[in-house]
């Protein structure tokens, strides 16, 4: 268990599903070989299959006695699906644009496709990260002991000296947001942006984002965004808590919607456009109870009375939403912290 724990909070009712988030993550961090494929944040449209394809039914995770479940590695080709080339060179002259590969699929695939049928259909976007969770599937999975948790913000790294690229982590993690390099053959993961919190600035996906959907800081800072949405209005709510694994990424989850429709066009009262139901099998059983706050304090706002929840997640000000500490001095290094310096315990 680390000391503390670095969280972040995604309000899914302001998610334009853009992939801002996805292009700054790539941009920052596809900078080896062997890292084309990945997308260690993805923006996936729900219901549907996610990236990889169908990974909520991939095993991993823990059991209700806390046992380390079985878990499958996904296919590069069939699960994840790989980028494909055009002929830019040959369109630059004139020619059509065609792909270079037979595309069976790829990442966002399925994107805005949702479920019912119109009238009533529906869909959300669900931009996911590694979990950075407090029980790790790919931590307890790893024979090697490769998966460590820093003491300092409970991120979540790979130890690439130990790594033998034996994939039991990505197996065990049952979000599947751990990731073979083929070329290092190693196994990657999202990293937090540490080199960008240890200099006090949040992740790339989180500054980049133009929804301002994204928080981020630590559960236990009591002044912050994060602390008071878990915590304090219990509205930001973790992906598949009964996975087991703790997971430290949450989500403000998307309202019901306007009501479907009848045979007639007229709206049916009472009914939701996205299935409760659903909601719940995503986020937990306290799904009802965030969404009738999130609908009390918006009623509030609309009357004109003041909602300390409705000025959190409108977020007027950028900055407001990271509390990030500055640091004293470069302590740190690639998944460890330095000693302090001998001053600190009274040397000179």
């Amino acid at each position: 268990m680390s000391k503390r724990q670095l969280a972040m909070v995604m309000d899914l009712n302001k998610c334009i599903g853009c992939q801002t988030c996805t292009v700054s993550c790539k941009t920052q961090w596809t900078n080896r070989n062997g890292r084309e494929y990945m997308y260690w944040n993805n923006v996936e449209t729900k219901p549907g299959p996610g990236y990889p394809q169908k990974w909520e039914g991939m095993g991993g995770g823990f059991d209700d006695q806390g046992n380390l479940k079985d878990g499958v590695v996904p296919s590069k080709y069939a699960d994840y699906g790989v980028p494909w080339d055009y002929n830019l060179e040959d369109a630059a002259k004139g020619a059509e644009i065609v792909a270079q590969q037979d595309i069976k699929m790829g990442p966002n695939w399925d994107e805005d496709a949702g479920d019912g049928d119109f009238p009533n259909s529906h869909m959300f976007y669900l931009p996911r990260i590694c979990n950075h969770c407090s029980n790790p599937g790919c931590l307890a999975a790893c024979p090697r002991g490769a998966i460590f948790k820093r003491d300092q913000d409970g991120i979540v790294l790979v130890d690439h000296q130990r790594c033998e690229g034996l994939r039991y982590c990505i197996a065990g993690c049952p979000y599947k947001k751990v990731y073979f390099n083929p070329k290092l053959y190693k196994s990657e993961k999202c990293i937090f942006c540490f080199p960008r919190i240890e200099k006090g600035l949040p992740p790339a996906c989180a500054q980049q984002c133009v929804g301002r959907i994204r928080f981020v800081g630590f559960l236990d800072d009591k002044e912050g965004q994060v602390y008071k949405l878990v915590h304090e209005w219990k509205v930001a709510l973790p992906l598949h808590p009964e996975m087991g694994t703790q997971p430290n990424v949450f989500y403000v989850p998307p309202l019901p919607g306007p009501p479907k429709f009848d045979a007639n066009g007229k709206p049916i009262a009472g009914s939701d456009r996205i299935p409760l139901k659903y909601l719940e099998s995503l986020f937990g059983k306290d799904t009802k109870k965030a969404l009738d706050t999130l609908e009390a304090e918006m009623k509030k706002k609309k009357d004109g009375k003041s909602s300390d929840l409705m000025d959190i997640l409108i977020a007027y000000k950028h900055e407001d939403m990271f509390r990030i500490p500055q640091p004293k001095e470069k302590l740190y290094k690639i998944g460890r912290i330095a000693p302090e310096p001998a001053a600190a315990h009274g040397g000179k």
